[in-house]
């Protein structure tokens, strides 16, 4: 699996690179910080580790332009720790926020995590429908009336948790180990954010309240 790392402190992205290699994992350190997405087109990752504060263009900026282009895993490492920072991470299209100063252990199971849930083909369902909506997980995309949406890893869970449920309840905490396989070291935000950023992508296809929220019991879809 390869995986793409951009950060500019030169510390930092060698000791991560170095504790993801003894994984056997392939490591691409970024270079030039003018064009990330040229690097990242020749490089192909399956994975990438990004900073916020970087040179000419912040990783906001760069997460933005990879989701124009690719739905794989990014996940921020950043040493930004307030909350906006992480919802503005989340709302960009990121998968997961690490906090600066991070446990090298636990980093490296995150990103252990992320890709065997992006890349385990074989747990994917077939698709799956609700009043005419249609998600398909193989391509991890939601159909409605001929149009569709693009969906990340992260939406993709949540969605298929929401369809197997047929209309049915489920709890916060079920959705947090669905799509992060744990609840430690999950910002109270990250499940509210990634909501309201996929309810966003289905407004645009015309399903403006397909996903319901009930305090204290969870989410379901409309049927």
């Amino acid at each position: 699996m390869k995986i793409m790392i951009v950060e500019d402190d030169p510390v930092i992205r060698e000791h991560l690179a170095e504790a993801l290699k003894k994984w056997q994992y392939e490591v691409y350190i970024a270079k030039n910080f003018n064009d990330i997405i040229e690097e990242f087109n020749d490089y192909k990752p399956h994975i990438v580790l990004l900073d916020i504060n970087l040179p000419a263009y912040n990783g906001y900026h760069w997460c933005q332009e990879i989701r124009k282009i690719s739905q794989i895993p990014i996940i921020f490492i950043s040493s930004r720790n307030d909350s906006m920072d992480q919802v503005m991470a989340m709302q960009m299209g990121a998968d997961d926020y690490i906090e600066k100063p991070f446990n090298m252990t636990v980093t490296v199971s995150k990103v252990q995590a992320m890709l065997r849930r992006s890349y385990d083909f074989s747990i994917l369902e077939k698709g799956m429908e609700i009043n005419g909506v249609e998600l398909i997980p193989e391509q991890a995309k939601l159909m409605f009336h001929e149009e569709h949406i693009d969906l990340t890893l992260t939406e993709l869970q949540i969605m298929q948790s929401l369809f197997k449920t047929n209309g049915g309840f489920v709890s916060r905490n079920a959705l947090i180990e669905s799509c992060w396989e744990s609840e430690h070291f999950i910002d109270d935000n990250t499940l509210a954010v990634n909501m309201t950023r996929l309810r966003k992508k289905l407004q645009k296809i015309g399903l403006d309240n397909f996903i319901e929220t009930k305090k204290n019991v969870g989410y379901r879809v409309v049927k």
